[in-house]
């Protein structure tokens, strides 16, 4: 590969790095203390269930599909969790109940999706409400709580919680490498640019499609247990607009929503980029309404920039 067209090939991701540096530069000006390594390390804890819920969903979008019930999943999960504890089930066994559900619920999108052929989009939107709403009949409402002290201090958001970047840190390196080094990573952008194409091809697109939707629901389920030890609460109401604002993650770090591109470096990056973006204005101005208008702001202009870096990319071929 020239260097022309690798530096057209990442021009995506080299301008979030370039938006983040420039963010964090004038946070640095503005207010020395937004980027000490105390104040990241406290607010870096709440990205981490955006950053894990968007590395599968990355995979969904690059397969031309979508998944708006990730955060009534999460919301789901965490009342399965709180309800096997209630019950003296061991944290440790409500929390594989709890990623079991949230793969259960996965799966339920992936069958519909994959071989019964509804719309992702109608599906998921469907199951959305569907999972919010059981959730919130499961608990009547009610959050759960008095979980052991051991399990809670397993992920510490003082300390910028260890254990939810770990878990980011694995699912997003194995996700890289699956698309990157193996023949399921070139199904997905098969699948993505012509589904058709690819079934004849032999690709198994079904048993694919199911797959990426039952593990999203699992990163779902395992978010909610790590969210219960960080918050040491487990409610219905957790996740409450969180496939958004993945969803825009995965846009802003370049993937296409229409399917066929993307990689999970950008996704990466673009979460960061949102999770700065939001703390500094929360931190600066002090007024949260402020921050949709600010992301949707950055959507429109990372939408812009794919589009002008996928036309440089195919002139360069």
């Amino acid at each position: 590969m020239s260097a022309r067209a690798f530096a057209a090939r990442y021009a995506h991701e080299a301008v979030l790095v370039l938006a983040l540096l420039a963010l964090l530069s004038y946070a640095a000006l503005v207010d020395r203390r937004f980027v000490s390594l105390a104040a990241q390390q406290g607010l870096i804890g709440d990205m981490w269930e955006i950053a894990t819920l968007s590395v599968p969903l990355t995979l969904i979008i690059i397969t031309g599909g979508i998944d708006l019930s990730l955060g009534s999943t999460m919301a789901l999960a965490s009342v399965v969790f709180g309800l096997a504890h209630a019950a003296h089930w061991g944290v440790w066994l409500a929390a594989a109940a709890a990623i079991a559900a949230g793969a259960g619920a996965g799966a339920l999108n992936g069958v519909f999706v994959a071989w019964v052929r509804v719309h992702p989009l109608l599906v998921t939107l469907a199951t959305l409400a569907a999972f919010r709403g059981a959730a919130e009949g499961l608990s009547l409402g009610e959050s759960f709580s008095g979980f052991p002290a051991g399990f809670t201090a397993l992920d510490d958001n003082a300390h910028g919680a260890p254990l939810s970047a770990a878990c980011f840190a694995l699912i997003a390196l194995f996700a890289s490498i699956v698309l990157a080094r193996t023949p399921s990573g070139l199904a997905c952008y098969a699948i993505g640019h012509n589904e058709t194409a690819a079934r004849f091809s032999g690709l198994r697109v079904e048993r694919l499609k199911f797959a990426l939707y039952a593990a999203a629901g699992a990163a779902a389920g395992l978010c909610a247990v790590l969210y219960a030890a960080r918050r040491h609460t487990a409610k219905a109401d957790v996740g409450d607009g969180l496939e958004l604002e993945a969803i825009t993650a995965v846009v802003l770090g370049g993937t296409s929503i229409f399917g066929g591109s993307g990689r999970i470096v950008g996704t990466v990056l673009g979460t960061l980029l949102i999770h700065e973006t939001r703390q500094f204005v929360s931190w600066h101005w002090e007024r949260d309404e402020l921050t949709g208008m600010v992301v949707g702001v950055l959507l429109i202009v990372a939408v812009l920039v794919h589009s002008l870096s996928t036309r440089t990319s195919r002139t360069t071929r």
